[in-house]
Formats: structure tokens, sequence, C-alpha cells
């Protein structure tokens, strides 16, 4: 597959990452050098520096025989005109665009992205995305990492392992023998910084990180069998009254469960314009890290803080005083990678990772056969991947331990006649299931291929 990206910035080089690694053309485009000569030194890619919405750019690139134009610069109307460039000029099938600005993405706007308006695919919404990220890490704050699958009836839950977990040294095959009922299954631990998908025999042992697929009616018991308690959150503080911040506290004034939300927010223009938009939530100006001012917030009483500003290291700052000040968790917008590991020894409870959740979005759209849904995993270690089996799909029919899964690849649930249940070695996957499949990134090519029917299905 020829694929353009347009943006070499963090979203945008992850996904030529992405796409690089599995034999694909990809040529970035960008009119930074130095971000363009940081993919081409980086990865298995062309680099072209230029304006991505001008036509001889877009035609040097390769627009005239490209399958897919993904518009990810840090402008939407640049991102659109590409869009309309590709489509217009050189009948790129396939247009994805990433829009920031929520006038551009108001569902009473929605036909703006019709093929003889603006001939967009796809729109992918980073804010919107993020917002839903924190949600879900919200709705079960005892995880470091949650995402929903099969229509929102199978989980994906990450879950620290501490001391106290009643289940360490036990072998994985002796935990499904002693919860036969439970529809889980341990398909990734991470210990000592390395990933991998665990064999039955396996032990889990304190200090583990473990991803977990779960009923949605089993969450509860699943996260009670490895030591964590759910904590329904009543009080909660945002720190930072962006974008993001603005669209968690106006979905919380919507939840059916009344929570009471405060937000500070440092520029006294952003403070007003949220403190207009929010009805219930209180709206506070001011340094998310002055001490007095969290104090104010009633940060000692927050069951949450979540730090949300556009600055990694504000965010895990905030976090660390919110917690020094009595808050009973907090959770972190952090874009960079290597800081993860830090959030541990700081005390922070979680963290949401928008350039993940971004690049998630994106590649959901771009996999071959009937993906519905990809969730990218830590920094590219792993995706899951959720997937129609079609008749012409190679698992088609066959039991799940006759088919030749690579090593680093588990399903984790199977949806079927509207019901999800936990796989097993003679559990046979027919044709209209629906799959959740965890793979180390080596691994995603493999599984896709045992997922790919023909390229009309895009």
């Amino acid at each position: 597959m020829k694929v353009i990206i347009c943006g070499a910035g963090q979203v945008g080089w992850q996904i030529a990452r992405h796409l690089s690694s599995e034999n694909n053309d990809v040529t970035v485009v960008d009119n930074n050098a130095d971000l363009v000569r940081r993919a081409t030194d980086t990865l298995d890619v062309q680099g072209l520096t230029g304006f991505a919405s001008y036509p001889d750019v877009l035609d040097r690139a390769g627009a005239r025989d490209a399958d897919m134009v993904i518009a990810a610069t840090f402008s939407d109307e640049v991102n659109m005109v590409t869009c309309q460039v590709a489509h217009s000029v050189f009948g790129v099938p396939r247009k994805i665009a990433r829009l920031r600005a929520q006038s551009y993405l108001d569902a009473i706007y929605s036909d703006l992205y019709r093929r003889d308006h603006l001939p967009i695919d796809v729109v992918i919404s980073p804010e919107m995305e993020v917002a839903e990220a924190v949600l879900n890490r919200i709705a079960s704050p005892s995880t470091f990492d949650i995402e929903s699958f099969l229509g929102g009836d199978a989980q994906l839950l990450g879950v620290d392992l501490d001391e106290d977990c009643p289940v360490l040294d036990t072998p994985l095959r002796q935990l499904s023998e002693l919860f036969s009922t439970l529809r889980a299954i341990v398909v990734g631990v991470r210990r000592d910084g390395v990933l991998f998908a665990p064999e039955p025999g396996d032990q889990l042992f304190a200090g583990d990180q473990i991803y977990v697929f779960t009923h949605v009616d089993d969450v509860d018991r699943t996260m009670d069998i490895f030591g964590k308690t759910r904590k329904a959150l009543e009080r909660i503080l945002i720190i930072g009254g962006g974008n993001v911040g603005l669209t968690v506290a106006k979905k919380l004034e919507k939840s059916a469960t009344r929570m009471r939300t405060r937000v500070i927010e440092a520029n006294r223009g952003r403070a007003e314009i949220a403190a207009d938009a929010l009805e219930r939530t209180i709206v506070l100006h001011g340094d998310g890290l002055d001490v007095d001012l969290l104090r104010e917030a009633g940060v000692e009483r927050a069951d949450v803080v979540l730090s949300l500003t556009d600055d990694d290291k504000t965010n895990m700052l905030a976090s660390v005083r919110a917690k020094s000040a009595g808050a009973g968790m907090a959770i972190s917008l952090v874009n960079d990678p290597t800081l993860v590991p830090l959030m541990h020894p700081l005390g922070i409870d979680a963290y949401v990772n928008p350039r993940a959740t971004t690049v998630s979005s994106i590649l959901r759209h771009i996999r071959h056969g009937r993906v519905r849904g990809v969730y990218s995993i830590g920094d590219a270690e792993a995706e899951v991947i959720e997937a129609q089996v079609l008749s012409t799909s190679p698992i088609s029919g066959k039991a799940i331990r006759d088919v030749d899964f690579p090593e680093g690849a588990l399903v984790g649930a199977v949806q079927r006649g509207g019901k999800v249940f936990r796989p097993t070695g003679s559990t046979r996957i027919e044709e209209g299931d629906a799959v959740a499949i965890f793979a180390l990134t080596a691994d995603v090519p493999a599984v896709e291929a045992l997922l790919q029917v023909s390229i009309d299905f895009f």
C-alpha cells in the first residue's frame, strides 16, 4: 500500500513507524526540514520538505498512484485543503484528516465532509478521542489502562500487580480452572519493562503489569481477583481548562452519575471560556501548581485529580503536588512515552497518551480486512485488533489451537450472536464472529494476514 503522511510531528511519525515496519510504501511530507530528516533517518520512509496542501508537493510525493493520504499537520485548514487537493487533482481513494476545532466537528455541519463538498473519508478529533480515554480511566480508576471492544461488551484492563495480589505465583492455566465461570483472560504481561504474550504455564509476580480481557459484566470480579477494588468517584478536580479539560468537564456534567467537578486554568481567557461553557462546574483561574489554589479547589477531598494541560511535565508535577496535598489519586495526560516509567516512582496512578489514542483511531481505518477497531498499547509495543471474520478469512472455520497464530498473539475475546465469551483452544472461529486479538507489534502483520481478505474492504 502506498501512503502519504502529511505532518511529521508526533502522530505522523508514529503512524509512519507503524506502516513502514509493515513494508508499506510510505512518504512523509512536512514543511519542517528537521522533522522530515528525523523521519527519514529513523524510519524506512521517503521524505519531502514542503507544504502538504500544495499540488506540486503532493505530486512529487507520489499522489498520482497513492492509495491513501493521511493529513495530520498542526493546522486543520491545511489538513482539509490537502484532502481536497488529493481528491480533486489526484483522485486518491482514501483520505483521513485530523481536525481539532470544535466548530468543524459539530454534528449539524456533518454534510461538510461529503465527496461533493470536502471529500474527507475519515475525520479524527484528538481532543474528543482523548477526552473519551480520560473518562474511561475515571470509570475504572484502579487500572492504568482501559479500552472497550466488541460494542462495549468487552474491556481490556491494564492492572498493576501488588504484593497483596491474591493470585501471585499461580500459573495462568490454574487460574482458568479456579475461576471457570469468569469471562476473562490475561493476554499480555509487562515484566522488567518487557511486554510479552504469556503461555498457560506462566506465573504472575508482584510488580508485573498485566493486560486482561474481560466481559464488561465481570470487570468487578476480575479486579477483585487481582486485588483491586472499584471505588465510585464523586469529587473530581481538573487541572487545565483547554480543549481536552473542557470536553471532559462537559461530559461529566452530562453523566448519569452526578459528580462534583472543579477546573483550574492558568490562562484567563480560556478560564472565562470554560466558565461560560459549563453550568454546574466551578472554574478557578490560576496556577495548578499553587498549593493554596489547590486547597481552595478542595484538593484534599478530591477522589481524583486529572492533569490535562498541554505540557507533560506540568501535568506530572501537578499530579505529584495534588497527591501530596491529599488527593485520592492522580491521572496525567502524557505525550512523551519515555516519561511513563517515572509514573510509578512519582506516585501517579494512571496516564493517558494522546498520541497513542490518536494513532489508534487512525490505524483502525488503515488495517486490512474487516477491522472494526485498533488500540495501540504503550510505546507502540503491541496492538489490540478487533475484526469481523469473513468466510474467506484464513481463520474461519478453524479451532483456535489449529490456527497458526504467532507467539506474540492471543485471542482475548470472541463475540457471536451478540454474546461475548472467553475463548479456549477448542473454540472454533466461525464466519460472522467478531474477535479481539492482542498482538505484539512485530506480530501484527502476521495477525493482519489471518484477517485479510482483499483491498475491497478498506
